[in-house]
């Protein structure tokens, strides 16, 4: 059914304008006929979108809804209220438009009789495979306040890291940006000047000053070339790296890149022993498990690895073994692993892993700042240096260039 806005004309001429909803311009004027109305004008009405439908498009589900979320859920659920009516309590206390509009269409979905799980695994770009798959873990094992919190307790984790990381690199990103603008302003402003003045007496500049004219001049004259070369080489690099040879290249360099290489590597080792050991704990399949870890580690090259763990576990040949060979996990966690197999307690051991793999990250983003501090003055007296030979050497110069003048 669609919006019609029509005007018409009754018997004595009178015009008349109004909405009507219906199937068809021809419906709409067999009620205007009904109605004694002669039809003017008939046409569909274009949906118009106010500001809060604009301002919609950039709302996004944040980390912290979702830790809310299943925070608030997994309450009402240990409080042994029906999951219908805790998403409708939920519903009316979320203020995310976006995650309350999913809210919404999930209670409808769990109403007409669908999972919970299944009810999340329609929205993908809200609910992670991860948590679609620990939630129907627990709706199977009748510990879904249980797993809720799990989730929650992953999420903070996950949010915590990032947040230190942030952290950690925000004075390097000030400095480096401090650095950029002042270079761009003496481009900009002071050495043309130095130019022109050295053009008066008929001297050459020094390199230093040249170096930074002609980066001036490079910069009028080809700037939006460069911005659009920049563009396309950033897009086209973005593409790459959505192509399973793209992200394979960019996850394995992720790893080797000094000083954040080993953070990134500890991460998602962390990562893949916290959701293992939640798994576990869940009563899930170890298959079921790496797989699911395969997917959620956030590393293409470590989820191979997994990858070729679940093969070898379901050949029989235990989970050990691949990972010894992989390369990728230190020997105290994978004797930690092979202690959980033998014992049968794997959820205890890789709870341990994790923390283990916990304090290293903690200490390593704690360092990061001072680990960064000799490459950052090395490259902070380097601009310098050169921003300074660029600005005094021509003093010095003109100094020679007004004695040989008098």
């Amino acid at each position: 059914m669609s919006q019609y806005r029509y005007k018409a004309r009754d018997k004595f001429g009178a015009l008349f304008v109004g909405t009507f909803e219906s199937s068809g311009k021809e419906a709409v004027a067999g009620h205007l006929d009904g109605l004694g109305y002669y039809p003017v004008l008939i046409e569909e009405e274009r949906p118009r979108i106010s500001f809060s439908q604009f301002s919609l498009k950039f709302e996004r589900v944040s980390p912290n809804d979702l830790i809310i979320f299943s925070r608030q859920l997994s309450t009402l659920i240990n409080a042994s209220i029906p999951i219908v009516d805790s998403f409708a309590a939920l519903e009316e206390q979320t203020e995310n438009p976006i995650l309350k509009t999913v809210i919404s269409n999930v209670r409808s979905d769990i109403e007409s009789g669908e999972t919970f799980a299944g009810a999340l695994a329609k929205h993908p770009k809200i609910f992670s495979p991860l948590y679609v798959n620990m939630v129907r873990a627990g709706e199977e094992a009748g510990v879904l306040d249980e797993i809720l919190d799990r989730l929650a307790i992953l999420a903070e984790h996950d949010a915590e890291t990032q947040a230190r990381i942030k952290a950690a690199t925000r004075y390097p990103k000030i400095v480096i940006g401090a650095l950029a603008v002042a270079f761009g302003v003496l481009v900009k402003f002071v050495i043309p000047r130095f130019a022109g003045m050295y053009d008066n007496f008929d001297a050459a500049l020094p390199l230093p000053t040249r170096i930074m004219v002609w980066t001036n001049q490079a910069v009028q004259q080809y700037g939006l070339v460069v911005v659009v070369v920049l563009a396309l080489v950033y897009i086209g690099f973005k593409k790459y790296t959505k192509t399973k040879r793209g992200e394979l290249w960019l996850d394995g360099f992720k790893l080797k890149v000094p000083i954040f290489g080993v953070i990134y590597t500890k991460t998602a080792l962390s990562r893949f022993a916290r959701v293992f050991g939640a798994l576990t704990r869940s009563g899930m399949p170890i298959l079921k498990t790496l797989d699911i870890v395969s997917t959620t580690v956030g590393n293409v090259v470590i989820s191979r690895v997994v990858d070729t763990v679940r093969d070898s576990a379901r050949q029989g040949r235990g989970i050990v073994e691949p990972m010894r060979v992989s390369r990728v996990f230190p020997p105290i966690v994978i004797q930690m692993v092979a202690v959980g197999e033998e014992s049968g307690k794997m959820e205890e051991m890789m709870s341990k892993v994790s923390e283990y793999y916990d304090r290293d990250v903690e200490y390593a983003i704690r360092n990061l700042s001072s680990n960064l501090e000799p490459i950052l003055l090395a490259c902070i007296g380097g601009v310098v240096l050169f921003m300074a030979l660029a600005i005094f050497m021509p003093w010095w110069n003109m100094i020679n260039v007004f004695k040989g003048g008098g």
